[in-house]
């Protein structure tokens, strides 16, 4: 069943959230905090890539060292200690360390310690390891045990050597190994506006969601709500949904107004209607219990009146209970239309005309079939069955001077589904334009006085339309051309 504002008023209140929580903060902190996240994991990872990148130079310079060495010396003569220390000698770089290492390990030559003996076995160290698998390779900041000074290490690998150029971690060196920082400045100014921005952007979010929630709880608080709420919303996809939402509201609340209105005017014209019948009865019952000598003729005429009252009031009690059930499934999900059966509509027309063949008679009203040879939709029989009564008994008592009851049916296609069109017209004296659009309404009746003599209730075409719209279709009343009314609706086809 539909929500209805009454429903909804019926929940807890609502109760604001407490400033410490606010949207806005919320926002500022997931979204900030995820950028502030990416931002340092981009720092360091640019930090690293630009430290390799220098390292990356100083082996490539002294890897470019090694080989023109080897060219300019030759192979054969890379291990001759004259010709290696003189080579050195003459293109020394300031703290340069030059060794020769076979593959096993052995220091061979070395520009610094001459008695190679004592330095050790070379075999382990990470730059000849690199060097004897991938034909080059470095070490950074590693202590010498000969000398007890920080170098950075280069390797290379020639055939049974290994060519390896070293320098010491001066303060210069250190400098230059050093990640340029310029670039962490641009990023901190860089986060710096994108926070001002972010913090606009979600401010300007937040106060917007603070009209639609400023709306809300004036809404749930009964408050007089106006128009300047919804001029302040933005113009974008923000302010389309709050206006959405605020638009439901007051379809809403107008909806249940008026649903409170009709139950107010149906209660009201139920009373009314019913009063009338019950005076009657009671005024004749009064008449024979206060004269017992009374004629039994005119005893039996004013009971005669009393039962024709209490058949209206019968007729009137039935009608609001039709009423009734067809407001109880005016919801889609109702366990009503999910026991809706194919009924055959041919047959209920018939059906109906029969059951009112002995007034259509008296009246003088032929009736006309132009219908498919076969009708069927998914729907209540007993309620379908009313649509056709209703209209039939409309046309008996009020198509004043109608010769003619005409019923068609043609199949017609609507935003891609089947209906089935009727027209039930007659040719009496009809009904003017203006009451056109009110003859479904309850208890509307073009002339009062003339309805009520002919013992109307007033629902007869209410009934109609409900039923119609409980079957997935539409009613409209319309004048037949050269007099009369026409009422055309359309059912679902099965």
């Amino acid at each position: 069943m539909a929500t209805t504002l009454k429903d909804v008023t019926k929940r807890e209140p609502f109760t604001p959230e407490p400033k410490s929580k606010s949207f806005q903060r919320n926002l500022l902190l997931s979204i900030g905090g995820v950028f502030l996240l990416f931002a340092i994991c981009f720092s360091v990872y640019q930090y690293k890539r630009e430290k390799e990148y220098k390292i990356d130079i100083l082996h490539s310079r002294l890897q470019m060292y090694n080989y023109e060495m080897v060219q300019t010396v030759g192979m054969d003569s890379i291990v001759c200690s004259h010709t290696f220390r003189n080579y050195v000698l003459h293109h020394q770089m300031e703290g340069l360390r030059v060794s020769v290492i076979d593959k096993e390990g052995r220091v061979i030559l070395d520009s610094y310690d001459t008695n190679v003996k004592d330095l050790g076995n070379h075999l382990q160290r990470r730059e000849i390891q690199q060097a004897l698998r991938e034909g080059s390779g470095y070490d950074i900041k590693r202590m010498s045990q000969s000398t007890h000074e920080t170098y950075f290490y280069s390797a290379t690998r020639f055939d049974d050597v290994i060519v390896r150029a070293a320098v010491p971690y001066s303060a210069e060196l250190t400098r230059s190994l050093q990640a340029d920082n310029t670039y962490i400045y641009y990023s901190g100014v860089l986060t710096l506006l994108l926070g001002i921005v972010l913090y606009y952007i979600t401010h300007r979010i937040s106060r917007h969601i603070g009209y639609l929630r400023e709306f809300a709880v004036k809404a749930e608080e009964g408050e007089k709500l106006d128009h300047e709420l919804e001029r302040r919303l933005p113009d974008d996809e923000l302010g389309d949904i709050s206006h959405t939402i605020i638009m439901l509201y007051w379809k809403l609340r107008h909806s249940e107004e008026e649903k409170v209105r009709i139950k107010r005017q149906l209660t009201q014209n139920a009373a009314h209607e019913l009063k009338t019948p019950a005076a009657s009865i009671h005024g004749y019952l009064e008449s024979i219990i206060d004269n017992p000598d009374m004629p039994e003729d005119k005893k039996k005429h004013f009971l005669e009146r009393c039962f024709a009252q209490s058949e209206r009031m019968n007729k009137l009690l039935l009608d609001m209970s039709a009423l009734t059930k067809l407001d109880e499934i005016d919801d889609d999900r109702s366990e009503a239309r999910q026991a809706y059966r194919p009924v055959d509509v041919l047959q209920i027309i018939q059906s109906a005309l029969d059951d009112t063949a002995l007034q259509l008679q008296e009246k003088g009203i032929v009736p006309s079939l132009q219908l498919p040879q076969h009708v069927e939709v998914l729907g209540d029989q007993s309620l379908i069955y009313s649509i056709f009564r209703n209209l039939i008994d409309n046309a008996i008592a009020y198509a004043t001077g109608a010769s003619l009851l005409s019923i068609t049916c043609a199949e017609v296609e609507k935003e891609g589904r089947h209906f089935y069109e009727f027209i039930v017209s007659d040719n009496g004296q009809g009904v003017e334009a203006q009451h056109l659009t009110h003859l479904f309404e309850r208890f509307y009746r073009v002339d009062k006085g003339r309805s009520r003599k002919l013992g109307g209730t007033g629902l007869g075409l209410a009934i109609v339309k409900n039923a119609v719209v409980a079957h997935g279709g539409q009613a409209t009343a319309l004048s037949t051309p050269g007099g009369g009314l026409t009422i055309r609706f359309t059912l679902a086809r099965f």
